[in-house]
Parts: structure tokens; sequence; C-alpha cells
């Protein structure tokens, strides 16, 4: 009795690529769809989706001596900034160990800051806490 089934031999150069072909298009699809989700609210994968119950002592308000820049530490590990009014002119998360705070906008920007003698030293900005 012969054996019917065609071996991949047997098969044409296009019949033993297509499901190669098949496999990258559902993977670049896969990978299309991620990153659109991802791009929509970059933020919110992010940070935690509940605030915490207990806040951070530095949470609140911080702004420079001229009042052009305020800077909101938010309880849930985010930030709020305006700048010459312009309301969240940068937002994204921030981390606090010790009196350091390391920061990342939702675009990728870093930054970092210090708090010292209760001013927030903040890059090249220096903020004080709004009472």
């Amino acid at each position: 009795m012969a054996n019917t089934l065609p071996t991949p031999r047997d098969r044409t150069p296009t019949e033993r690529t297509r499901p190669v072909i098949r496999g990258a298009l559902f993977i670049l699809g896969l990978l299309t769809t991620l990153a659109a989700c991802a791009s929509e609210n970059p933020g919110a994968r992010r940070s935690p989706a509940t605030p915490s119950s207990t806040a951070h002592p530095y949470v609140g308000m911080w702004v420079t001596a001229d009042g052009r820049i305020r800077q909101e530490l938010l309880p849930n590990g985010r930030y709020e900034e305006e700048r010459d009014g312009r309301k969240r002119a940068y937002t994204g998360r921030y981390t606090v160990t010790g009196t350091h705070i390391d920061y990342a906008d939702d675009l990728g920007f870093t930054a970092t800051g210090d708090v010292r003698d209760g001013v927030l030293y903040h890059e090249h900005l220096v903020l004080y806490r709004e009472r």
C-alpha cells in the first residue's frame, strides 16, 4: 500500500513557505494590537489602580517661588505639573526612596528630586510646599 500523502519534499516552494508566512502575519498582528493598546493610555499600565491607604509625607502641592511651576504629588504615585498656567503640562509617575524622588513622565523622560529641609530640589527647580 503506497503512501498517498505528500511529503514536505513533494510540496512546491510556495506550499512550504505558506505556514511560515501565516505565522509571521499572526505575530505581526498581535504585536500591532499590543502596541496600539499600550499607546492609548500609557500611564494606566504603570501606576497603581487605587490610591495607597497611607499618603506619603511628600504628597501635595509644591510650587516655585514665582508660582510659575506647580507640581502636585498624588497619593497614587502619580504627579501632575502645571507650567505658566498650562494644566497637566507634564504628567507621570514617581517613586520615593527616603528623601529622594525618581520621576518618569508619560512620554518616557526621567528626572530626579531630593527633599532637604522641607524644600524639593527637582533637577534645576526649587519648589516649596504649598500650605
